[in-house]
């Protein structure tokens, strides 16, 4: 693994969870909130001393919160959660503040010099004097998730707003609006739910139809025969100019809908695999605002089996869903059902003074049974489905999960694709493209994995942050063809090297094939690095020594740079070479394979090939030797000065040495040894070097 890949960053306070809150491109700062701290980092310098704010919780607040019965696992702290740009100048910033949410400002900006009128440090502290209530901002608890968004000095956040954690909202407050929320403790409208993205999303040109569309999963409703309830994701939606009603539903959304995002994929035996637990959602813009990307990350919901997968979902299927029809609990077994009464009207969800409601300038002036419909009936029947009905990646039998998602759009010679970066459980990123392979199906290609704990990625965790480079082309070989079977549409080949590409850059010898990856089309010509290199390249391979003891087993190593690639070895002895066999005696891995049980047939040379798009290369040459098993063991007993009977009894005791019949395998062993001594480092030798002289000599004797 490069390490050069992913690079973490160590700060010289103690503290931990950090998150990434906010990516400032204006002034190229990141900013972190963590365990009591605040931290700006400079993204056009990442080597630059970051800038902190040490924002604890007071010593009396600790103390009260530990008297609660709280603390035991270090929740009794100020944990940020929350950094929203409120203008140029300041940020708004909030945090759980030991279990009583605290907010407050932080002065941001470059500080200008008056004499010379030249930007000089940048500025980075706490607005003194100032806290303000964090209720309804933020949640008490660190671990219960949040989400929060700035809109014309309106905080909108979907937060749990007590001590326990009962009562889970979507919020409005601050602002010249009036302050609004979800309707309490009715499960209909959120039931335990957990709040992953919030984002505002126009529907039309009319700025009065503009809606924040939220993103969660909850507890089902239902249960059958029993079982504990299931997890649904949800997308949801209130209008921004939402003002509560006037009778009914005072400072209550009454524009408030949920549907439920439907993300599963049929297996060949017919059974339908859900992934039902939302974890991450990535909104990609595109050029028409109101019709960004909906990428969605979601998890299977049990914890025997582990599943991941992204679904990808339309703004329009979106819509299509709010303006059908609304669920309906009916019948003598209270299902639900489509509703398929009379509609109030104005529509329910409809933003007052919208496109549909020139005439309505508040919710306030919505019609009693518009607002009474909604709060009975905030569901909507038919669920959303993604593009395709089908996952654009799909993970299942390994052992780890998606955890995170981000999505960054590549233009590449042959056209402009998406690249998916997934965070997984167990502290790797993913870096995946999915290509269309023909109308009705689609190829995921697994470009690389990173481990991680202009060009960057920022991944954050609870024991710290790190920055991963969003290309190693330099890891795809020096070579034509491995860079165009790479297929990663940020390299390229330019004739000499595979190197990072620019859609700027106008050379007609860059190669690159993202969508078929044909190195036999692409690199034809490149001579000295390009089609002759790859046809002659197992000549030119370095070839391995590699030794075995009989009997045991050995492990041999080849892991091409492409991970579409399929392998097959070859053994080759006495010239001839063909399809390594042993059938039970070989375990294949993703890294290699282990022989098992070796015996004196297996020694020869392995060749391991690997194949793709028709193209095939050698990856790895290994010559394997193998040692006779009670030689080895001879040579490698222990000098026990107390025990020289039992050093006798050896089958070879170290005496015969001198004359044994089988200096071949004892020069083998000599030739082992000093490729291993010259492996080592000095003070690693220095100190393995304990052989007795009495067992030194007598090597010396036999192998002189």
């Amino acid at each position: 693994m490069d390490t050069r890949a992913a690079r973490p960053f160590s700060f010289s306070f103690n503290t931990s969870d950090y998150r990434i809150l906010l990516m400032d491109q204006d002034q190229g700062r990141l900013y972190l909130g963590s365990r009591e701290y605040l931290v700006a980092l400079d993204m056009q310098n990442v080597n630059k001393e970051p800038l902190i704010i040490h924002w604890p919780a007071s010593a009396k607040r600790k103390g009260e919160c530990q008297m609660t019965g709280k603390g035991r696992q270090g929740e009794c702290a100020n944990f940020v959660r929350l950094i929203e740009p409120w203008n140029r100048t300041h940020l708004y910033t909030c945090g759980t503040g030991a279990y009583q949410p605290i907010c407050t400002f932080i002065n941001r900006g470059w500080r200008a010099e008056v004499s010379t009128k030249t930007l000089t440090d940048y500025l980075f502290r706490l607005v003194p004097g100032y806290v303000d209530s964090g209720k309804g901002k933020c949640s008490y608890d660190p671990t219960q998730e949040n989400i929060a968004l700035l809109i014309n000095g309106n905080l909108y956040a979907g937060v749990h707003i007590d001590f326990m954690s009962t009562d889970a909202a979507l919020f409005r407050t601050m602002g010249g609006r009036t302050a609004i929320r979800t309707e309490q403790y009715d499960s209909r409208w959120l039931n335990e739910p957990v709040f992953v993205r919030i984002q505002q999303i126009p529907d039309s040109a009319e700025r009065n139809d503009d809606k924040l569309y939220f993103f969660f999963r909850e507890r089902s409703l239902d249960s059958s025969g029993g079982a504990s309830p299931s997890v649904l994701a949800r997308v949801g939606r209130v209008c921004l100019n939402d003002e509560g009603g006037q009778k009914s539903l005072v400072n209550r959304w009454t524009t408030f809908l949920k549907a439920r995002l439907i993300c599963s994929v049929i297996g060949e035996d017919g059974v339908e695999t859900r992934f039902d637990e939302l974890r991450d959602v990535f909104i990609q813009p595109a050029q028409d605002e109101r019709s960004p990307m909906v990428f969605a990350l979601f998890t299977t919901a049990g914890s025997v089996f582990k599943g991941s997968a992204v679904c990808v979902y339309s703004m329009a299927d979106i819509r299509n869903v709010f303006n059908g029809p609304f669920a309906h609990k009916h019948g003598h077994n209270y299902q639900w059902t489509e509703y398929t009464g009379k509609i109030p009207y104005p529509r329910p969800g409809t933003c007052p003074g919208g496109t549909f409601t020139p005439g309505i300038r508040s919710s306030k002036n919505f019609s009693d049974e518009a607002v009474d419909f909604i709060r009975a009936h905030p569901l909507m029947y038919h669920p959303v489905y993604p593009i395709h009905r089908r996952p654009l990646v799909v993970r299942t039998g390994v052992d780890y999960r998606y955890t995170a998602l981000v999505v960054d759009q590549v233009d590449a010679v042959d056209g402009r694709y998406e690249v998916l970066f997934l965070g997984t459980d167990r502290g790797t990123v993913q870096k995946v493209i999915v290509l269309p392979k023909d109308p009705l199906s689609l190829e995921e290609l697994t470009l690389e994995e990173v481990e991680v704990f202009r060009q960057q990625l920022y991944v954050s965790s609870d024991a710290g942050l790190t920055q991963v480079s969003l290309h190693r082309c330099g890891v795809y070989g020096r070579a034509c063809s491995d860079c165009c079977l790479a297929r990663d549409p940020y390299c390229a080949w330019d004739g000499e090297s595979c190197s990072a590409f620019t859609p700027s850059t106008k050379r007609r010898s860059r190669r690159q094939d993202v969508k078929h990856g044909d190195p036999l089309r692409q690199c034809r010509g490149f001579n000295a690095k390009g089609l002759t290199f790859f046809f002659f390249c197992s000549k030119r391979l370095r070839e391995t020594v590699q030794f075995g003891v009989e009997g045991s087993s050995t492990f041999l190593e080849c892991q091409p740079r492409s991970p579409q690639a399929t392998v097959k070895w070859l053994f080759q002895r006495e010239g001839k070479r063909k399809v390594l066999g042993r059938v039970g005696a070989v375990l294949k891995t993703n890294h290699g394979i282990l022989l098992k049980s070796l015996n004196q047939s297996d020694a020869g040379l392995y060749h391991c090939l690997a194949t793709e798009n028709n193209f095939k290369h050698t990856v790895a040459r290994v010559a394997l030797r193998i040692l006779d098993r009670d030689i080895v063991l001879a040579l490698t007993a222990q000098d026990d000065e107390e025990e020289p009977k039992t050093r006798q009894a050896g089958r070879y005791p170290q005496s015969s040495l001198v004359s044994t019949p089988f200096p071949p395998e004892i020069r083998l062993i000599n030739q082992y040894c000093q490729s291993y001594w010259e492996q080592l480092t000095p003070n690693q030798q220095q100190q393995r070097k304990r052989t007795s002289r009495r067992h030194t000599e007598s090597q010396d004797q036999g192998l002189g």
